[in-house]
């Protein structure tokens, strides 16, 4: 699929019909004067290195606001990747656990361990494994940053980072309490506290959120409706404590305990199964952050960050789909797989003040280390017909980085920006089971250069190269062909970005439109398959070469004071150039010039919300998807869709009612796939896909003082 005649023929009818979204009062701000005017918001990044308005980003960056998330029942990040360009999600699970951007990222784990390429972020805590634990309540702002964040985040953000960033404590007492009924036996609640403590000195916030819902499958067999349930608690504290002038501590305590079912494919691709042992789908998380802003002197800020999560997840499925019934051939077959992590990190951080600036006041400098350690305890089985192939592993790894960045400004209008990241990786694997075991250590680096230019005050023009990477790891399958590679190799992205962001009309009109071409080297992908014993196979191996290129357009535009438009396009060509899969007993599979796994040729969101009065807003939104192929060697592709999704809300005093619906026009697609035989009354493979949510609908009321 050629990229240019979708140029052409897409973005003119993509910006006149760009996203209709509502200026409602805390999307839009007023400017008191004799002519009152309405303005956009100006909306706050925080994922890089300083704070900074999204319209002076150097970045392809998306922001996702609380309005946004609250109008489609949004609890998890699967449910706001629809508004954010060339970002897409594996499934396999009850909720996606794994995030693709612009066609790089894991998309599946079963007994071996992967590195990630979207580090995952909810504050300061790193749940880049762990994507069940990025939920959405009492949450400020979603943010994500594509293209390689080589410098500020090192090996587990070689395609980009998505950040959540969740309502600090404030000296402002506040609460909230929450409500929502829905579809599929669908209930859940919330409440926030906040407020100070101790007068000036310490304030206090506390959440907590309960989500349960019976899902959207049914179980035949078993005459159930909820075999892929969701129970999902998720309960934060902070404490923030001015202890001075110079110095602020913020802790933060997190639960996560999420325990869903987990019983999805069928031999007919639809929503009832036939399993007679349903699997699980669990996480249960408890993590401390301790952070630190301090004023050194005036030229100097530091920012100190220390953090612990110890987490446990339970991943099990029936491995046949079905049961002794089905029919006489069936081999009973089930798959568990448990996983320990426990994971610090260190951030010691230095920046310059405006006064700190050197090189006569010129330039704003960034120094810092970082440091991580995981250990990551699995155990697993898979069990056929009675026969179970145990697995297991102990796999630490650590990493130490130094990384700085400058930002020279040579004139009022030109800033050159460079950064750098060296990062000392190491891995110690222990097979548990097949006493495979392997230690390695490698120094990697990042970077980043780059120049904007001003253009006029509302016009910012940019253009970086950049260089991502992900260390390498270790394949531990006992039955692998000994032509299979034991270990794969690290993987780098280079990436060119150029990018233009635009403020018009008064502030009444924001643009963002970049365009990027990457080349990626070693790039570690992900195969399975089953051999001629009727195993499954499962392993990672590097394609020499892929490229990618394309573009990402987003626009806000306050057209009237009561309609706001608001919209997203992502366009992407993402191939492999040198990549021939080997399988043995096989011809050669000679991938070059083949699209990548999960990388749509396009994405987009285009909606509406319109101010009926001061207290009523109809919002609605389409997005959608170009078809990709589910996997890196196996043909089958998803189908290309859209979804229609909308809300009715009402806003009185400090009541918010909000009507909402999701795929309104109960359209069918597939979150994930797989293509082998394994249907017993078939001889031969098909692709069998597990379906995303069909048309789901409720109500939330919502109480703020």
């Amino acid at each position: 699929m050629h990229l240019k005649p979708i140029l052409s023929a897409v973005i003119p009818a993509s910006f006149l019909s760009f996203g209709l979204w509502h200026s409602t009062p805390s999307l839009a701000e007023e400017t008191a004067n004799d002519a009152k005017t309405v303005k956009l918001k100006p909306v706050q990044i925080e994922a890089d290195f300083r704070e900074a308005d999204i319209q002076q980003s150097t970045s392809s960056v998306t922001a996702v606001t609380p309005v946004e998330m609250q109008e489609r029942d949004a609890q998890n990040i699967e449910d706001v990747i629809g508004l954010m360009p060339n970002v897409n999600a594996s499934s396999g699970g009850a909720t996606a656990h794994y995030y693709q951007i612009r066609g790089m990222g894991i998309t599946e784990q079963y007994y071996t361990p992967v590195n990630p390429s979207v580090g995952v972020l909810v504050d300061d805590f790193d749940y880049s494994q762990m994507g069940a634990a990025a939920t959405m309540f009492d949450v400020k702002q979603v943010e994500v940053l594509r293209g390689p964040q080589g410098t500020r985040f090192g090996s587990s953000a070689l395609a980009g980072l998505i950040q959540v960033q969740t309502n600090e404590a404030s000296y402002q007492p506040s609460a909230r309490l929450e409500g929502t009924v829905g579809s599929h036996n669908t209930y859940a609640g919330g409440v926030v506290l906040n407020g100070p403590i101790v007068n000036d000195t310490l304030a206090g916030r506390l959440a907590v959120y309960q989500y349960n819902s019976d899902g959207y499958m049914e179980n035949d067999y078993l005459d159930k409706k909820n075999t892929q349930n969701r129970d999902e608690l998720t309960a934060r504290a902070n404490l923030k404590w001015n202890v001075n002038e110079r110095l602020t501590l913020d802790l933060k305590l997190l639960h996560i305990n999420v325990d869903n079912g987990y019983d999805a494919f069928n031999f007919s691709n639809d929503y009832t199964t036939l399993s007679d042992e349903p699997g699980q789908d669990t996480l249960k998380s408890d993590g401390v952050a301790l952070k630190a802003d301090y004023a050194v002197n005036p030229f100097i800020d530091m920012v100190a960050a220390i953090t612990h999560i110890s987490s446990k997840s339970t991943y099990s499925y029936d491995g046949d789909w079905a049961n002794p019934g089905y029919d006489p051939s069936l081999v009973t077959q089930t798959d568990h797989n448990e996983r320990k992590r426990n994971n610090q990190t260190l951030d010691l951080r230095f920046l310059s003040s405006e006064d700190g600036r050197i090189f006569n006041g010129t330039t704003d400098w960034v120094a810092g280390f970082y440091y991580l350690a995981q250990d990551e305890d699995y155990t697993g089985g898979y069990d056929y017909g009675g026969y179970l192939t145990p697995s297991g592993y102990d796999y630490k790894t650590s990493s130490q980085s130094l990384y700085g960045q400058l930002d020279h400004h040579l004139t009022d209008k030109w800033t050159l920006m460079a950064g750098l990241r060296v990062e000392n990786y190491h891995y110690d694997y222990d097979g548990t089971v097949s006493g495979f075991s392997k230690k390695s250590s490698e120094v990697l680096y990042g970077g980043k250069l780059g120049a904007s230019y001003q253009v006029t005050p509302n016009h910012l023009s940019f253009l970086t190269l950049s260089r991502g990477y992900k260390a390498g790891g270790v394949n531990d399958e006992g039955r692998l062909p000994s032509d299979k590679p034991v270990l794969y190799d690290t993987e780098t992205l280079w990436n060119l970005e150029g990018g233009l962001n635009s403020s018009m009309l008064n502030n009444r009109l924001n643009t963002r439109l970049n365009v990027f071409y990457g080349q990626n080297q070693d790039r570690q992908i992900p195969v399975s398959y089953y051999d001629s014993n009727g195993n499954w196979m499962l392993y990672t191996e590097n394609a020499p070469k892929s490229t990618y290129y394309g573009l990402e357009g987003q626009v806000d535009w306050l057209i009237v004071d009561d309609v706001r438009f608001l919209g997203s396009l992502g366009l992407l060509k993402s191939t492999y150039t040198d990549y021939t899969y080997e399988e043995q007993g096989q011809p050669d599979l000679v991938l070059d010039d083949r699209e990548t796994a999960r990388s749509p040729n396009y994405t987009f969101s285009v909606g509406g919300e319109y101010y009926l009065t001061d207290h009523w807003t109809l919002s609605a939104n389409i997005e959608g998807k170009d078809a990709y192929y589910f996997s890196s060697t196996q043909p089958q592709k998803s189908k290309a869709y859209s979804l229609v999704n909308s809300a009715v809300t009402y806003q009185r005093k400090n009541w918010t009612v909000i009507v909402w619906g999701k795929n309104l026009g109960d359209t069918k697609y597939a979150t994930e796939g797989f293509y082998f035989n394994a249907d017993p009354k078939r001889t031969d493979a098909a692709l069998y896909t597990q379906q995303g949510a069909p048309r789901t609908y409720g109500v939330t009321v919502a109480y703020d003082y």
